[in-house]
C-alpha cells in the first residue's frame, strides 16, 4: 500500500497496489525502515491510552493504523507516485512537501490517532472525576512508577532516533548523501538538547512565579527533549544547527502549551504523547516551511527553488510556496486520520471491544489481565482483589459461546451445585 508499483511513468496515485508479502522486487531497506515506522506509530497510541485499554483494542487499532492508515500517509509523502512526494514527476506546486524522516507521516498520524484514542475511550478513572462523575476542583495527577525508568527510556528514544533521521537518507554512497546524513545527525542533537533545557527552565519559571520556590520538573524535561526530536525530524538535513537549536527550543513550548490543553479540554494522555507526538509533529512540518535552507535542499533532495519562508524574504521575493505546501500537509494527515480512524474508533467503542471493565481497572491491569502485578510494590486493596475474584467466579457457569465451550463448566457447576443442595437436604433430615 506505501510503495508497491512505484513508477515515475504512471503520474500520482493514491495508494500502493503491488509487493504484497515482500514478493517480486521489494526494496529490502525501504521495508525495514517502514517497519519501524509502523512500530513507532502503534507505540505512540498506546502510551496515550494505557491503564485503560483492552489488549482487543490495542491489535485491532494497530494492525489498521500500521496496516492501511499510516501506508495511504506514507505513499503520499514518500512515493514517487505521491501526490504530496517531491520526487513525483509533477510535484505538487512545483517542490513537493519536504519531511526527511517524518514528523508530519510518522509522529503526527500517530499523535492524530492518539487523539480520536482518547477522547472516545475516555481518561482514567481518578484523573478529572471522581466515582459519582463529579468533576475534581483539580485535576488528579496519576504518577508513574519509576522516574529513573523514565530517564531511561528517553535515552533509549534519543539513541534510537540516530537511526531514524540519518538513515531517513537511506543511502551514504556518495559525499552528497554522507553530507546530508552527518547534518541530521547534528541536528538531532542539537534539537533534542534545546528541547529538553526550554521545556525544563521554562516550566520551572512558571512554577517559581506561581509558588515562589524554584524546582526542575523532571518529566517537563524528558518529553521536552522527545518534542524536540520529534520536531527535528522533518527539517533535519535541510537547516542550519543554529536553526535546529530555534525549533528545539520552541518544540519544548510547544510541549508545555499542548499539555496545559490537554489537562484544560480533559483529555486523558497516560504519557503525554499527543503534545509531544502530534504537537511536535506538527511544528517539525512547519518548521521546514520557515528554515530550510536552500544549500542544504540542493544537498539532501537536489533542488532549491522553493526554500524557507525566511530565506526566500532574504531573496526578496517573499515565496510562501514551500510553507504553504506543508500547511497542506499537515491539514491532510488530520483530515484523513480523522475521517478513518474515528470511525473505526467508535465501533470498536460501540461493540464494547476499546475499554476494561471499572473494577479490572481499579485493581489494574497487571493483576486482572496480566497473572499478577508488574511490580511487587503495586498497592492493590485485597477487598478489590477478591471482589474481581468472585465477579469472575460467576463465569464459569456461563454458555458464552454457540459452539458449547463453555457447556462442561456450566454442567461441572450444576452438578456440583445439586450435590450440595442434597448434601444439605441429607442433613437436615438427619
Amino acid at each position: 500500500f506505501a510503495y508497491g508499483g512505484d513508477d515515475p511513468a504512471r503520474g500520482t496515485t493514491f495508494i500502493g497496489h503491488t509487493n504484497f508479502f515482500l514478493m517480486q522486487n521489494v526494496d529490502m531497506e525501504q521495508w525495514f525502515f517502514q517497519f519501524a515506522f509502523c512500530c513507532a506509530l502503534s507505540s505512540i497510541v498506546a502510551g496515550t491510552v494505557a491503564e485503560r485499554c483492552k489488549m482487543t483494542a490495542y491489535l485491532f487499532y494497530s494492525t489498521f493504523l500500521a496496516g492501511f492508515v499510516y501506508p495511504v500517509v506514507a505513499h503520499s509523502f514518500w512515493s514517487v507516485n505521491g501526490w504530496l512526494s517531491n520526487t513525483n514527476t509533477d510535484p505538487l506546486f512545483g517542490s513537493g512537501a519536504v519531511d526527511l524522516a517524518g514528523s508530519g507521516p510518522v509522529h503526527m498520524t500517530g499523535g492524530c490517532v492518539a487523539i480520536v484514542m482518547a477522547v472516545i475511550l475516555g481518561p482514567r478513572m481518578g484523573r478529572f472525576y471522581d466515582r459519582d462523575g463529579t468533576p475534581y476542583d483539580e485535576p488528579r495527577d496519576i504518577a508513574g512508577h519509576s522516574v529513573a525508568l523514565q530517564f531511561l527510556g528517553t535515552f533509549c528514544l534519543w539513541f534510537g532516533w540516530y537511526g531514524f533521521n540519518p538513515g531517513g537518507t537511506l543511502f551514504i554512497s556518495s559525499a552528497s548523501f554522507g553530507d546530508a546524513a552527518s547534518l541530521a545527525a547534528v541536528n538531532t542533537s542539537i534539537g533534542a538538547a534545546a528541547g529538553a533545557l526550554s521545556a525544563m527552565f521554562t516550566h520551572t519559571i512558571i512554577d517559581e512565579r506561581k509558588t515562589g520556590i524554584v524546582t526542575y520538573d523532571l518529566t517537563s524535561t524528558m518529553n521536552g527533549c522527545l518534542t524536540g526530536l520529534v520536531a527535528i525530524t522533518a527539517p533535519c538535513a535541510t537547516v542550519e544547527p543554529w536553526a535546529a537549536f530555534v525549533i528545539g527550543m520552541i518544540a519544548g513550548w510547544v510541549y508545555l502549551a499542548g499539555s496545559f490543553l490537554l489537562v484544560r479540554l480533559k483529555i486523558d494522555d497516560a504519557v503525554d504523547a499527543i503534545p509531544v507526538h502530534f504537537g511536535g509533529g506538527l511544528w517539525g512540518l512547519l518548521s521546514v516551511g520557515l528554515f530550510t535552507a536552500p544549500g542544504r535542499l540542493q544537498t539532501a533532495f537536489g533542488m532549491d527553488d522553493h526554500v524557507g519562508w525566511f530565506y526566500e524574504w532574504g531573496r526578496g521575493s517573499g515565496n510562501f510556496t514551500l510553507m504553504g505546501i506543508q500547511i497542506i500537509a499537515a491539514l491532510w494527515i488530520i483530515g484523513w486520520v480523522g475521517a478513518v480512524m474515528g470511525p473505526y474508533i467508535y465501533l470498536l467503542n460501540y461493540f464494547d471491544m476499546l475499554r476494561i471493565d471499572p473494577l479490572e481497572e481499579e485493581v489494574g491491569m497487571d493483576i486482572s489481565r496480566h497473572k499478577g502485578p508488574a511490580y511487587e510494590i503495586e498497592d492493590v486493596s485485597q477487598d478489590k482483589r477478591e471482589e474481581l475474584s468472585e465477579k469472575r467466579s460467576s463465569y464459569a457457569g456461563m454458555d458464552r459461546s454457540l459452539s458449547g465451550r463453555f457447556k462442561n463448566n456450566k454442567k461441572k457447576t450444576e452438578d456440583k451445585a445439586a450435590n450440595e443442595e442434597k448434601a444439605v437436604i441429607g442433613t437436615e433430615t438427619a
